[in-house]
């Protein structure tokens, strides 16, 4: 599986280093971007939540990726992440359910 990756300026496809997401998740994402006012090529950015001393992630809608954040493009799906957030999810795959409530929840497995 290869996606792209843009760190800074630079665009390298690589296989197995980063984080990757399923076909539902890519699409989910897409959808909550499209939603997005004003942005620039959105996604969803996900970050390391500082106050959390769990050292959990936060993800949000975000109209543009914040300086330094690695974006993953996946299917037309971007996702930006800090670095701190790069680190933990490298081996990992993203995926995405919307309940019958209509709520989305995400979930992580590891890569194969």
């Amino acid at each position: 599986m290869s996606a792209t990756v843009e760190v800074g300026h630079d665009t390298e496809a690589r296989e197995n280093d980063m984080l990757t997401l399923t076909e539902n998740a890519a699409d989910i994402v897409k959808q909550i971007a499209d939603q997005v006012p004003d942005g620039e090529g959105p996604g969803i950015r996900i970050s390391s939540a500082a106050a959390d001393a769990d050292g959990g992630l936060t993800l949000t809608a975000a109209p543009a990726p914040e300086p330094g954040d690695q974006i993953v493009d996946e299917a037309g799906a971007r996702i930006f992440l800090d670095a701190a957030a790069a680190s933990v999810l490298d081996d990992k795959v993203l995926d995405a359910a919307v309940e019958p409530d209509g709520a989305v929840t995400f979930g992580l497995g590891q890569q194969t």
